[in-house]
């Protein structure tokens, strides 16, 4: 049972509701305007941000020790630098820029990421988050977190790849997986046989690390890209969803400028992704 604690930082470039939106987290849930619950790190948050001040629920010691990182705040994103070095010509990206420049790329638990994106597969974001939610309660570890007034929220950790692979296949599927039962029933027994190394896959590059991914059962580009982006921090990475597709062929003639924007253009991406979301 943990207690709740406040601190409040001072942070640009920082909205939880476009980072909420964002589509990279389906275990955030907005409770009111500027408020949202997360469930992240096996810890349970409540964040709420007016303007440049966020208020997030916890102590000093795991803001530090969790959120920091988690929501890439230690400065090793410079997303003001980011924003201005986008070409003055192109008005689409400065647009989307402007109009998303609160969104933050997490860095969330890797095996928690390659089965959120697996379920993720010709899906919506609504029913994504409904699939997790269940998946959660039903083979991860309950926990219970003292609110403002001392009530008792109960909240479900991930579930280990352990779970998953004890888990009854039709079990999974009830829970509205549908067809992508088998791929996270496989990529939680590699987890657990040894044959996908998640410390190893941490440490590499992203054409090896996306490489990798791809040998797993049920995982594409787009798939692995995410992973790559959200989990691995890889900002190379630019996932192509039917969107991103749309977009490109609509304003970049086919293909997006990736030299003059390399080694970030993985958080362009989620600007252009939530402006056409929106």
């Amino acid at each position: 049972i943990l207690g709740r604690q406040m601190i409040t930082k001072k942070i640009r470039h920082f909205s939880i509701e476009q980072i909420c939106d964002s589509g990279q987290c389906f275990r955030m849930t907005k409770l009111d305007d500027n408020k949202v619950e997360v469930i992240a790190k096996g810890k349970y948050l409540i964040i709420t941000s007016n303007k440049d001040e966020v208020t997030f629920s916890c102590t000093k010691e795991e803001f530090e020790e969790v959120w920091k990182d988690y929501f890439d705040i230690d400065n090793s994103t410079d997303y003001e630098k980011i924003i201005n070095s986008i070409d003055a010509d192109d008005v689409y990206l400065r647009n989307a820029a402007t109009y998303g420049d609160g969104i933050r790329i997490l860095n969330q638990d890797l095996f928690e990421m390659i089965i959120s994106f697996l379920i993720s597969q010709r899906n919506n974001i609504k029913r994504i988050r409904s699939v997790i939610k269940k998946l959660c309660e039903k083979y991860g570890e309950k926990k219970i977190y003292k609110g403002e007034n001392n009530e008792e929220i109960v909240y479900y950790d991930f579930p280990t790849p352990e779970a998953l692979v004890s888990a009854d296949i039709n079990d999974i599927r009830a829970l509205g997986t549908g067809y992508r039962d088998v791929y996270i029933k496989k990529a939680a027994e590699d987890v657990v046989t040894g044959k996908l190394d998640l410390d190893k896959l941490k440490t590499l590059k992203y054409e090896e690390a996306k490489e990798t991914l791809l040998s797993l059962y049920g995982v594409g580009n787009k798939v692995a890209d995410c992973i790559c982006l959200f989990a691995l921090h890889h900002t190379d990475a630019f996932p192509m969803d039917t969107h991103i597709i749309s977009i490109v062929n609509n304003e970049y003639n086919g293909s997006f400028p990736f030299e003059k924007y390399k080694g970030y253009s993985g958080v362009l991406q989620q600007y252009m992704f939530f402006y056409d979301l929106r």
